[in-house]
Order: structure tokens, then sequence, then C-alpha cells
């Protein structure tokens, strides 16, 4: 899914405090130095992505009805059985595909791994967008350690309210940070109801007037993405399965 952004005054807020930057053996609450440069030691990595909050499970599918103010999109998500090493990280590969109607307008292959305290952490994306004039854009494309790019935290072990962190790090093109706002959050979708999801709202300097919540529910990860702030969106879950 495509990463949002929050208001300018809450960016000021963040970047004052400093924000979190996280090496796996720092821990998951170790405040950040003013440069972010987490240090990823691939001994600090391995097995599955099994975070309650964001479970990435090969052959799992999640649908999505996605309203913009242009009109709806279909938004598929799947974990495929592929790996990708990264920064010697082995890293778990998601296809992400974005069809208006039945014409691709988006294709993504997002990469993300987990550390031994429970943190998934995005390594980078490849990443295509189609025009229908044919023209095809890479832009939001970025890998951890090529051209200064760090990777980030998705999703914390134990996310708690107030919390901040980077979900990415790629200056000038991919500059998301989340902010926990809740972890009991009870939410309605077209998948279903659930009830203690962590809801985080998400900014980036980039796009500082665009401000996005995101539920998590448990065992499930994102059931519903909405720009309260800077535009018209809103992604649901409509269909969700498991292998």
């Amino acid at each position: 899914m495509n990463q949002r952004r929050i208001a300018a005054i809450v960016v000021g807020a963040l970047l004052a405090t400093g924000l979190v930057g996280l090496s796996p053996a720092a821990g998951a609450n170790a405040a950040a130095p003013a440069r972010y440069a987490p240090k990823i030691d691939p001994r600090d990595f391995g097995g599955a992505v099994d975070n309650p909050w964001f479970p990435l499970v090969p052959g799992t599918r999640w649908t999505y009805a996605v309203k913009t103010a242009h009109g709806t999109e279909a938004n598929t998500v799947e974990v495929t059985h592929e790996t990708r090493e990264i920064l010697g990280v082995t890293s778990v590969v998601v296809h992400d595909v974005v069809r208006v109607g039945d014409r691709v307008t988006e294709e993504t292959f997002d990469w993300y791994a987990q550390d031994r305290r429970g943190n998934v952490w995005y390594f980078g994306e490849d990443t295509k967008e189609f025009a229908k004039n044919g023209k095809v854009s890479t832009e939001g494309s970025w890998e951890s350690g090529v051209d200064n790019a760090y990777p980030g935290i998705i999703m914390k072990a134990k996310p708690r309210p107030g919390v901040t962190y980077r979900e990415e790090y790629y200056r000038g093109h991919a500059e998301d940070t989340a902010r926990v706002l809740g972890v009991h959050a009870a939410v309605k979708v077209r998948a279903g109801s659930y009830r203690d999801a962590v809801k985080t709202q998400e900014l980036t300097r980039l796009e500082p007037k665009i401000v996005e919540h995101k539920y998590y529910a448990r065992g499930v990860g994102i059931v519903l993405e909405v720009l309260v702030k800077g535009g018209v969106e809103r992604a649901e879950l409509t269909d969700y399965s498991t292998p």
C-alpha cells in the first residue's frame, strides 16, 4: 500500500525531539542520533515474520477497495515464497498490485524482515507506476544500502501509544515516519470487525500537508487506511485469505 503523510505541525514536533532510528541491538525505543543511520547486523535477524500486527506468511493474500477523489481502485497484496538478501539480511518479498478496472496502474515488490526482538523492518521496494500513455515511472523505488538508503521499522514488536519511528529512509524520495496513536482501536471494514487494533498516524517532510491513519488488526495486518487531511482516500480490507 502507498505510504501517506501527516501534518507539518506534527513533523516539527517530532523532529524537535528526535525520531527513533534504531539498530535491532539498540532496543525498540532507543533515542536516535540526528543523522539516521541504523546499524544492521544480519545476526540480529532470522526466522519467520510473525509479528501479531504484521504477519507475513507466504501465500497470504489481502484485497483492498480503494476509494479516491478520482474513482475506485482495487489493491491486491500477496506474500510470495521468494526472498531477497539485502545488507546480508534475508527479506520476505511481498507483491502489491493496484488496478483500475482491468488496467494495472502500479506494481510493487516490497522487502521485509523481522529482527529477533519481533520488530518488522522495511528494507525497500521495487515499484513501477504505469500511465495511460504507456510511460513507466520507478520514482518510488529504493533499496537499503544503495545510495545512502536505510531500512526502517514498519511495525514494532510491542507498539505503545506515543512512540514514533522511521518506516524508511531514502533522502528526498522515501522518508515516511509513523506514530502509534493507540493499541485498542475498534475498526469495522467489509472483511470484518476487529478490536484491539494498532492505530498509527503517518507523516513525511516530503508531503507535510497529508495526514493518514492506519489500522493493524491482530493476526491479520493492515485492515484500513484513511487520509484524514490533504486529500480523499480510503482503503479498506474486503477479503483476506491464508494458505
